[in-house]
């Protein structure tokens, strides 16, 4: 990578990219991770998260939480998420800054939710997400299917057959996850598909294996 070209720059576009193109090539609808807010036609030029309107038509629950202690910020634990697809050093960084951070989601709307964990299980980043749990993060069944825990991903299947059917972040499916996690995962993927084929499509941020097949240098078959 060409030093002109600033790590953090690559890192978003990274994550963009994920949140993108390959939900899209995934037949998935991606909420977006900025949207415009409602106020009005003359604010239309800023972007970032909104809150749906809401007015309970129930009961408000007996328990009242006290919220002694304050949230995580938003904006910080969105960083953290992004940063969790393909940087290493600053997800390193922002957990030492706030440990908290391990755990926490965020909403790109409309329900779709995610954890740094999250991102880096459907990105294939091993190195991402063993040192997330080596801090306490909350394994799940799409990272164990990254991961190739065959075993694992057995015994909630057999539990629940119904997760065949269960989406991840953005919609990403266990398949999807199995193909991610390369050559770690390929006998879990073996397993998903005798359950339940689908069609595998090519992940674009995948690494292209090297062609081992290449011509001589005189340019003579073999």
């Amino acid at each position: 990578m060409s030093d002109s070209f600033p790590r953090r720059t690559f890192t978003t576009l990274s994550a963009g990219f994920v949140l993108g193109t390959v939900s899209d090539l995934y037949g998935q609808d991606t909420p977006p991770a900025a949207a415009k807010p409602q106020n009005g036609p003359e604010k239309t030029d800023s972007v970032g998260p909104r809150e749906a309107t809401f007015a309970r038509d129930y009961p408000a629950p007996g328990f009242k939480p006290s919220w002694k202690k304050e949230q995580i910020n938003r904006e910080l634990a969105q960083d953290f998420v992004i940063y969790a697809h393909s940087d290493l050093a600053m997800v390193k960084k922002l957990v030492e800054k706030e440990p908290g951070l391990i755990n926490a989601s965020i909403d790109w709307g409309a329900g779709d939710w995610e954890t740094g964990l999250g991102g880096a299980s459907h990105m294939g980043r091993r190195d991402i997400v063993e040192f997330l749990l080596s801090k306490g993060a909350r394994i799940d069944l799409f990272c164990a299917t990254m991961l190739g825990q065959i075993e694992a991903v057995r015994s909630f299947l057999t539990i629940q057959p119904s997760l065949i059917e269960a989406k991840g972040p953005h919609g990403f499916n266990l398949h999807f996850h199995a193909q991610v996690g390369g050559k770690d995962s390929e006998k879990v993927l073996d397993y998903l598909q005798s359950i339940k084929k689908v069609e595998l499509k090519p992940i674009p941020f995948l690494k292209k294996p090297t062609d081992s097949k290449k011509p001589p240098a005189d340019g003579k078959k073999e």
